[in-house]
């Protein structure tokens, strides 16, 4: 038995390895893809249209002997992109599976076991939905002869969005966010996992009233990225585009785990009370 718990739980470390393995990849395509989508935009505003438009027509009177490069990169990098959205969600799927490989293992665990596996999950969860973009907008006109032009691209992410917040005067909604998206999150996980080494400990008795406490605000962090969205997103006139990005699903993992890792960590505390 002894043998199979180690075997076991060097199961359960490998597969995190790999799933935080599969976060990053996830991560590397999503910044990937953020970085062409902006060369994109770059190359779709109304100065490079009016250039290609020339070089178009530059091509045509020349018979093809000018290529139209910029064309010919705008196609280039449209194809790059769509590989790295594919990639990214490949390995987010991919993170995923591990995920809900290592919560089947959990169920054969002790339940501090299983508090302490799902514990470090969020922890891995929490710091890619932090660091991933998690929407992406793109305001665009058509204008006649030029077409479809983009006036404006931002990509954002939770800590990258709070820093222009700040930035531009929006102290409220920054530290909104900064607060119920960052700070609540770490601090609840870190309790939770430095609870879980030291459950028995005397003081530990006292966190069961501070956990159902706390599990009051577990749907705030829900509300405020919705909140976040629909701020980032509002704008007047013109067309715009969002583009949910994969921060968003890493960050909502973390929101589902989490609560299930402070039930059990409850349900620990409170078995070790009796």
């Amino acid at each position: 038995m002894k043998i199979l718990k180690i075997l076991r739980t060097l199961l359960i470390i490998t597969l995190l390895i790999i799933m935080s393995y599969f976060g990053y990849s996830t991560y590397t395509e999503a910044k990937k893809y953020e970085q062409i989508t902006g060369e994109i935009a770059t190359l779709s505003d109304a100065n490079a249209l009016a250039s290609e438009k020339i070089d178009e027509f530059t091509s045509i009177i020349s018979l093809g002997l000018v290529k139209n490069k910029s064309k010919v990169l705008l196609k280039e990098l449209k194809e790059k992109k769509n590989r790295a959205n594919q990639k990214s969600k490949t390995y987010l799927y991919y993170f995923l599976a591990l995920l809900s490989s290592i919560i089947l293992i959990s169920f054969t665990c002790t339940l501090r076991g299983a508090a302490m596996t799902l514990s470090l999950s969020t922890f891995i969860a929490l710091t890619y939905g932090l660091i991933n973009p998690i929407l992406m907008v793109t305001i665009h006109k058509q204008v006649k002869y030029l077409g479809d032009v983009i006036l404006s691209f931002e990509s954002k992410g939770i800590i990258g969005s709070i820093t222009k917040l700040f930035n531009n005067g929006e102290s409220a909604v920054a530290i909104t966010i900064l607060l119920f998206s960052v700070a609540l999150p770490l601090l609840k996980s870190f309790t939770l996992t430095f609870t879980l080494f030291f459950y028995k400990h005397p003081w530990g008795h006292k966190l069961v009233a501070f956990f159902k406490h706390i599990g009051k605000w577990s749907m705030i962090d829900v509300f405020v990225v919705a909140t976040f969205l629909v701020y980032l997103t509002s704008n007047n006139g013109d067309v715009s585009h969002a583009e949910i990005q994969v921060g968003l699903y890493f960050f909502l993992i973390y929101v589902i785990l989490s609560m299930i890792t402070a039930i059990l960590t409850q349900k620990v505390l409170i078995q070790k009370s009796k």
